[in-house]
């Protein structure tokens, strides 16, 4: 029996290569000043939907939200082996915290319609909160199952996962559809095929196109920027090398629960923490042990 999978993925700054420029001085993360990678466990989660595709046959969707730049990954996961990839991006979702971005997506979901699984990284490491898969199944009333390990067995229109719990695993049984977030554990993603490479390095998202067009013909009119930009796009859809490209309109979303409108959350303070003590502390497993450490953390202000 085929299943149809999404897989939703994001491009995130990278957090190994922070610079001194990396915040704004709103609190929220400066992403231009910051190179952009695929979020590493999206990637675990792409590969679980390939196997499961491998495995039983069906289709795998991509789906990211973001800038025209968020196209690099759909290429990379067209050159693993996504059978399609979906753009989604619009200036309304723009500073779109957990809340709203699980909304958009969801209803990105609901637009592509038919899918038996929806595939998450377990959290993205520019915000590491975790939440985005669980609201997104929220709101869209199906199971969830988190920190998949491994498909145990998938039959009909059921399925068992085994997951990790911490210092062990479950394993869980539940009816498709289902939302199911992945951690970095549960496989080894493969790598871009250089046949895929070669077929999916051209293709481009209608934004693309116009960024493009922009630095090329940079005295143009707009009028003749769009023939461009349409005169571009009608040759990649005739090569089947065009990313779909839908904005907020196209999926329904309700405009008051994106972007700031539908984000509930504010950054209170950020701190930049500076650990100046070298050497370490043996602390005696006794009660007084642990009262002179306390003592030493408060009058350091480690504490309080």
């Amino acid at each position: 029996m085929p299943y149809d999978s999404v897989v939703c993925v994001k491009q995130v700054p990278d957090t190994a290569n922070i610079t001194v420029d990396a915040m704004k001085d709103d609190g929220t993360v400066n992403r231009s000043a910051l190179p952009a990678i695929f979020n590493p466990e999206d990637l675990h989660a792409l590969e679980t939907a390939l196997a499961v595709r491998d495995a039983h046959g069906g289709t795998v969707t991509a789906v990211t939200m973001g800038p025209p730049k968020a196209g690099d990954v759909l290429r990379a996961c067209l050159y693993r082996g996504a059978d399609r990839a979906i753009l989604l991006t619009d200036r309304r979702a723009a500073a779109s915290d957990t809340l709203a971005t699980s909304y958009i997506l969801s209803q990105a979901v609901r637009t592509i319609g038919r899918y038996d699984f929806v595939f998450c990284g377990r959290q993205a490491i520019d915000g590491d909160t975790a939440q985005v898969g669980p609201q997104i199944a929220e709101k869209l009333g199906i199971p969830q199952v988190t920190y998949l390990e491994k498909v145990v067995s998938l039959e009909g229109d059921t399925v068992q996962i085994q997951r990790n719990i911490g210092q062990g695993y479950e394993v869980v049984e539940t009816k498709l559809p289902i939302l199911v977030t992945v951690i970095d554990t549960a496989n080894k993603p493969r790598p871009p095929a250089a046949r895929r490479v070669m077929r999916y390095k051209r293709v481009r998202a209608t934004s693309e196109l116009d960024g493009e067009a922009r630095a090329a013909m940079p005295d143009a009119s707009d009028e003749e920027r769009a023939a461009e930009v349409q005169r571009r796009a009608d040759a990649l859809r005739q090569q089947g090398n065009l990313i779909e490209q839908w904005d907020l309109d196209q999926i329904n979303a309700d405009l008051n629960r994106c972007g700031l409108a539908g984000s509930p959350t504010k950054v209170f303070r950020v701190q930049s923490i500076v650990l100046t003590k070298e050497g370490f502390t043996e602390v005696p497993a006794t009660e007084e042990g642990i009262h002179q450490m306390v003592q030493e953390l408060v009058t350091d202000r480690t504490l309080g």
